[in-house]
């Protein structure tokens, strides 16, 4: 006997008995159980069988600082306070996104690392306060050849990890593409049941929902005819929950024998009764494709054991913000638009296009990236349509401006958020079982318990009050 144990909290075994919060607390005995062990295995060789391919197509492996700038664009920073400068912070990267443009500079044509990142944003299941990127970066590359390399590379991790083989290209969809068929920028095409705009065909019949409305499409959820009226009311009232915001559900149910029955008869003719969501275009897409997924689920057609990936391009460049009056960028503000799109900056910003590509599978973005701005002219055209000023610009992204003054080359890359491929790859809806020790919905880690306060001392050597909030 080399050392004794207490009683463990919870079993450990293949399906424990512990809960979440429990296996939580004890996560070093949560780790001992073979699932998790598992799962630690897959993400040790999905990495290492990242770094071969990649070192093998002439990528360099670099680390970027931790301690970076604060920016305030994006999500929320985790800020770290400086003792050696009083009153002055450091910031958390949210991704090297900056420092990989400078390693372009910097004449290292082909980059990667396998990194942490931080984001301070309210959580869920398939989210980590700090989660982990396979970041790449290239240059002298256009569009295409990034999706060429990394095309392989998924291709290569899929066989080497799952023994899958694509033989095929994977599809490709603009992004105005997907939200029409699908209603989301990151759709799951293992099963068909479209969305159909029937806005033309449904207006003009004295229903007020659909005369009023900006937009009216519906899908077709075959083998759905023998639902009773209970489970259509159930997902009448699954389309009014929050996550989904819809007002209500039109419905039709065409039997065997040709029969119709529907929710508004009175309005439309028999063969033309349709099952139907209404309002403003887009907040009536992303509810259906909520519930063109709710479906998915219930008809057994989303089987974790089937990858169908694609790509999403043709992204906006910019999304406007009605509140506060003013674009923002859709991925970030050095995301290159299409050439043939920027006389729109003088005319309808709303309508360029960029250079920007999501990998996506089963209905998760796994990766995403776009081909940079490296024109120094084009970068302050697009901060002076974001609302920056010449100073705003300067004071936050100088460093890469004047970078660039002294010749940089175009360059692209794409990041993958490596805790969501491993548990695509282990069959997991969330990245929580494939993080050694993560944190919890509240940001905690309760086996740690942290965060925690400082003691008066420390605050004092950082020249910090703490002001707790009623």
């Amino acid at each position: 006997v080399l050392n004794r144990s207490e009683v463990p909290p919870f079993t450990i075994e293949e399906h424990s008995d512990g809960g979440d919060d429990l296996r939580m607390k004890y996560r070093y005995l949560d780790l001992r159980r073979p699932p998790l062990q598992r799962n630690i295995l897959l993400r040790h060789r999905m990495a290492q069988s990242a770094r071969r391919f990649l070192d093998g197509e002439g990528f360099l492996e670099i680390e970027t600082p931790f301690l970076i700038r604060s920016t305030p664009e994006g999500a929320r920073d985790f800020v770290v306070p400086s003792r050696m400068n009083p009153g002055e912070f450091y910031a958390l990267p949210q991704s090297p996104q900056t420092f990989k443009q400078l390693l372009m500079v910097s004449g290292y044509d082909r980059y990667f690392q396998i990194v942490r990142c931080f984001r301070d944003e309210d959580l869920r299941a398939d989210r980590q306060p700090e989660f982990t990127q396979i970041d790449c970066e290239m240059s002298f590359v256009e569009q295409e050849d990034v999706l060429e390399i990394f095309e392989r590379f998924a291709k290569y991790l899929f066989r080497e990890t799952l023994g899958i083989e694509f033989g095929s290209a994977f599809p490709r969809i603009p992004w105005s593409e997907a939200m029409a068929r699908y209603g989301s920028d990151k759709p799951d095409i293992r099963f068909g049941m479209e969305i159909n705009d029937l806005s033309d065909r449904a207006r003009g019949r004295g229903f007020a929902v659909f005369d009023s409305a900006e937009y009216v499409g519906g899908i077709v959820a075959t083998g759905c005819a023998g639902y009773t009226r209970k489970q259509i009311d159930e997902l009448t009232e699954f389309v009014k929950r929050p996550q989904v915001g819809a007002k209500g559900l039109v419905w039709i149910r065409l039997a065997e024998d040709g029969s119709v029955k529907s929710s508004i008869d009175k309005f439309f003719p028999a063969e033309e009764l349709l099952l139907l969501l209404a309002g403003d275009r887009m907040k009536t897409l992303a509810a259906l494709n909520v519930l063109r997924l709710e479906m998915g689920d219930r008809l057994g057609l989303r089987d974790p054991g089937k990858f169908a990936p694609l790509w999403v391009v043709d992204f906006p460049l910019l999304e406007w913000d009605e509140e506060t009056k003013r674009f923002y960028a859709m991925h970030h503000p050095f995301t290159s638009p299409k050439p043939e799109d920027i006389p729109l900056f003088d005319t309808d910003p709303a309508k360029i296009r960029a250079n920007a590509y999501d990998f996506v599978v089963n209905g998760t973005e796994v990766g995403g990236g776009s081909i940079r701005i490296f024109d120094s002219g084009l970068q302050s055209r697009l901060f002076e349509t974001l609302g920056f000023s010449h100073e705003d610009a300067e004071k936050q992204f100088g460093f890469l401006m004047n970078a660039f003054k002294y010749g940089a080359p175009p360059h692209g890359g794409i990041a993958f958020g490596f805790d969501r491929f491993c548990s695509l790859f282990g069959g997991a809806d969330s990245i929580r079982d494939f993080i050694a020790f993560p944190k919890n919905n509240a940001g905690r880690d309760v086996m740690v318990d942290a965060p925690a306060p400082i003691a008066d001392t420390q605050l004092d050597e950082l020249a910090l009050r703490v002001a707790v909030p009623e």
